[in-house]
């Protein structure tokens, strides 16, 4: 008995299957990183501005540092299960109860502080606009950033704990300008991985993407102030 041949067009579905089903569930991890994203930076603004209302006092380079590593910590441990939602929302509000001092101390003591905290709000948000856009249209992969972004990282926490023992202040804006940069790249990095699968858990792409943002934030507040002489 002969076989029938089979059509070019078959073929096509037959091979394309596993990249159609990859691209699908790269988009649903997209989509749901950037969901939880808008919902973390909320809530983080809120708790932010519970912070300033209840005139919460700055906690501290220890506390922020065990309590943001622990939370870290759980989220990472629970990130496929129910709970890693609940440990993202800790964590992303527990940083913006640690951010409230600072806007308050930029809006109450800063000559045009609330200009300085809006500029810089919008400087954040176009920033991840340009970087997100370009990595999502060239589909350029940056995994080879991934030991460069490890160093930097280990770099910040060696200068955070530094500081807590001499006075870095003359160094300030080279170090703002420094987390920027680094920054900037672990959103291209973080977007590359999901687009490449990389990266299919949305929670710690969440958390990485969040991460970016909040340090672009605050340090641009900082070179803005220091530009300001504030």
């Amino acid at each position: 008995m002969q076989k029938e041949p089979v059509s070019r067009d078959s073929t096509r579905v037959i091979y394309g299957a596993p990249q159609a089903e990859s691209a699908l569930t790269t988009n649903k991890v997209l989509r749901s990183t950037y969901m939880l994203l808008s919902m973390t930076l909320l809530f983080s603004a809120a708790m932010a501005g519970v912070s300033m209302a209840l005139q919460v006092p700055y906690f501290g380079p220890i506390v922020t540092l065990v309590g943001y590593f622990g939370l870290l910590f759980l989220t990472s441990k629970f990130r496929n299960s129910a709970a890693g939602l609940v440990c993202v929302f800790a964590l992303t509000g527990f940083m913006g109860l640690t951010l409230g001092p600072l806007l308050s101390a930029y809006l109450t003591s800063v000559p045009k502080g609330g200009d300085l905290v809006m500029t810089a709000l919008g400087a954040t948000g176009m920033i991840f606009l340009a970087l997100s856009v370009f990595a999502i249209k060239t589909q350029k992969d940056f995994s080879f950033m991934g030991n460069f972004l490890m160093v930097g990282m280990f770099g910040l926490l060696a200068v955070i704990l530094i500081g807590l023992f001499v006075d870095l202040s003359a160094f300030q804006m080279a170090i703002s300008a420094g987390v920027v940069l680094l920054m900037a790249a672990m959103i291209l990095y973080e977007t590359s991985a999901i687009i490449h699968g990389g990266e299919t858990n949305y929670i710690m792409a969440t958390v990485g993407l969040f991460v970016a943002l909040y340090n672009i934030f605050i340090n641009l507040l900082m070179l803005l102030g220091i530009g300001g002489d504030e």
